[in-house]
């Protein structure tokens, strides 16, 4: 198998952990509050990676390796860059997880999916140029959400909205997390930290706003071990090791939007979820957004 095929089929596995973590977030929900769920995964997420922070230096080569000075700027970059992702990852997965209690598994991963069309248009208020290409997908994408959530008499489901509030902190945590790796950080250091930092947010929001028990939570203890384990911990590294094997970074990116197709499948095959013809037409509007989101477009040859 080549390298590249390899790392393509890391990013498959990566998209399906994250696809099926949204039917673990469903089933979870049905015994604890959205803070207890966010706070237990996602510091077992960050304890995770702790011993995979460990194995990668060893197996770094010699040749791979910094001066201690450069080592030591290196993790203060990807501690404090670690804090900040964790503030956003707090917000975002906060959004998500009550929105979740309130929609099916399916539509909050085409939902959150948007994140690929929100990001480039952020992208104005740091006056970065927008393609014409984008502006074309966030028209479908906005089609595809009216056709995915608005009920009759133009209104929109509470959980449908939350997530959708939910899409927009991903894209800043998105763009938060390329400000800091502009500057060279160690990124399995710097999602360990954003981990610990979501988590304690979350047990601490959990501990003033909710009454958790230890029967619910071990009641929950399944879906809450995959989400941690599987979505934060194994899937974060299986995108790493993807990303430095793939070539493209198109596909990569492509590969890793399929989560969305993942979740509207284990909805349906695991909750038994049931879509109507006009949820599937958003369901693939979104998807086609997020498909022409992900294209290159080619670029024009000045003239001498």
């Amino acid at each position: 198998m080549s390298k590249k095929m390899r790392g393509n089929l890391m990013l498959l596995l990566t998209a399906l952990i994250w696809g099926t973590a949204f039917v673990a977030q469903s089933a979870g929900m049905e015994h604890v509050q959205p803070f207890t769920y966010n706070g237990i995964r996602t510091l077992i997420g960050g304890l995770v990676l702790i011993p995979v922070i460990v194995l990668f230096d060893i197996m770094k080569p010699a040749s791979e390796r910094m001066s201690s000075e450069t080592q030591k700027a290196t993790n203060k970059r990807s501690l404090i860059g670690g804090v900040f992702c964790g503030v956003v990852l707090c917000v975002a997965s906060s959004f998500q997880q009550f929105g979740v209690s309130m929609t099916t598994a399916g539509k909050a991963g085409f939902i959150t999916a948007l994140y690929i069309v929100i990001v480039p248009l952020m992208g104005v208020f740091i006056k970065k140029k927008v393609p014409k290409i984008i502006w074309l997908c966030v028209a479908i994408a906005v089609a595809g959400f009216y056709f995915l959530c608005v009920k009759e008499g133009f209104s929109v489901g509470t959980g449908d909205l939350l997530v959708l509030v939910c899409a927009v902190f991903f894209s800043a945590h998105i763009m938060v997390i390329d400000h800091f790796t502009d500057s060279g950080v160690n990124g399995v250091l710097m999602s360990c930290v954003q981990f610990l930092v979501a988590g304690t947010i979350s047990i601490l929001l959990m501990l003033i706003f909710e009454e958790p028990t230890l029967t619910n939570i071990w009641a929950a203890r399944g879906s809450i071990l995959y989400a941690g384990i599987m979505s934060c911990g194994v899937a974060y590294t299986l995108q790493i090791l993807g990303q430095r094997d793939t070539d493209d970074p198109t596909i990569a990116t492509l590969l890793m939007s399929l989560e969305s197709v993942f979740a509207a499948l284990s909805g349906w095959l695991l909750l038994h979820e049931r879509l109507s013809l006009k949820e599937l037409a958003g369901c693939a509007l979104v998807f086609i957004a997020v498909i022409l989101a992900q294209i290159p477009l080619p670029v024009k040859s000045k003239k001498s």
